[in-house]
């Protein structure tokens, strides 16, 4: 019998969550830590609770962070000690959406004490997360990503992208993408309903042909719905869209679509609306133009 890896989790939030249960439903001997205590109390009859993330890497095999930002990460790792307390030979698989550069940075830090490092970021929301079904972008030596694949392979499904950092440079690909499309599908839908159209008929019409996507799909859905409660703040695309910016201004490129995007949210933020999920960017095309795709406005053709 195989003796399985011990898993350290740190950040059992709206995406950690589901992905430590995943790993726990898959046999994994588990330590879980989370800022906020409450939030992980229920899981302690199927996985150990740390008080502090040293304590919960002390035994792991592998370490897997799933938390907001670059800087978080950093203080979680360096800032309260806890890579000190990981063992040599461990990995540690960093999750979460931080800068390609702080990705590299923290794997020559981990190198100098014999810890190996994969930066594997995710997309596929929180859906993808509850179905295991989400799409990981690894970036490490391929004996690395070798070894941790049966972990990763519970979550979903893994691609090797390149040396490390090259996880995070798919993720900014990918919330460029991300980003651009729930625009240009916000403004579509809008177009259509305030011409007189039915926007879930408009929607419906569109997912067969060429302009069909997961964000159509999806989000076109959250936006009919108008539901707005997040799978993925609207503050966390903010701040990838930011990172977009930041990795083309080091590579020497303008990106005008991402530009735009990211002063789109930066306005949605800056109304206060953060914590909606990012397909909310409608609410500020709405308010730009002050109207409703609901139809509580009056058709252009009837204003006087």
């Amino acid at each position: 019998m195989t003796i399985r890896p011990h898993i350290a989790f740190l950040g059992i939030g709206l995406m950690g969550r589901p992905m430590a249960e995943n790993l726990l439903k898959a046999g994994f001997p588990m330590t879980l830590w989370n800022r906020t205590a409450a939030k992980v109390a229920d899981l302690a009859g199927r996985a150990h609770v740390a008080g502090t993330p040293g304590e919960a890497v002390a035994r792991a095999d592998i370490v897997i962070t799933m938390l907001e930002n670059g800087p978080v990460v950093d203080e979680v790792l360096f800032g309260l000690g806890t890579a000190s307390a990981i063992r040599p030979g461990a990995v540690v698989i960093d999750m979460s959406s931080i800068p390609p550069a702080l990705a590299r940075e923290h794997a020559a830090r981990l190198d100098g004490q014999d810890i190996r490092y994969v930066d594997a970021p995710v997309s596929g929301g929180t859906h993808g997360a509850r179905a295991a079904n989400l799409s990981i972008m690894a970036g490490g030596r391929h004996e690395d990503i070798d070894e941790v694949m049966p972990v990763l392979e519970c979550l979903g499904r893994v691609t090797r992208i390149g040396p490390v950092g090259a996880g995070q440079l798919a993720k900014l690909a990918n919330q460029a993408i991300v980003g651009i499309t729930i625009g240009a599908v916000s403004e579509a839908l809008l177009l259509a309903a305030r011409g007189g159209a039915d926007p879930a008929a408009v929607r419906e019409a569109l997912m067969g042909g060429f302009a069909s996507s997961r964000i159509l799909e999806l989000h076109g859905e959250r936006m009919i719905q108008r539901q707005f409660q997040p799978g993925a703040p609207a503050r966390i695309q903010l701040k990838d869209m930011r990172m977009v910016l930041d990795e083309a201004r080091l590579e020497g490129l303008t990106l005008p679509l991402a530009s735009r995007t990211y002063e789109a949210y930066l306005a949605l933020i800056a109304e206060g609306k953060g914590e909606v999920d990012h397909s909310g960017l409608l609410l500020q095309l709405e308010a730009l133009n002050q109207v409703h795709m609901g139809g509580k406005t009056p058709h252009r053709h009837e204003e006087s």
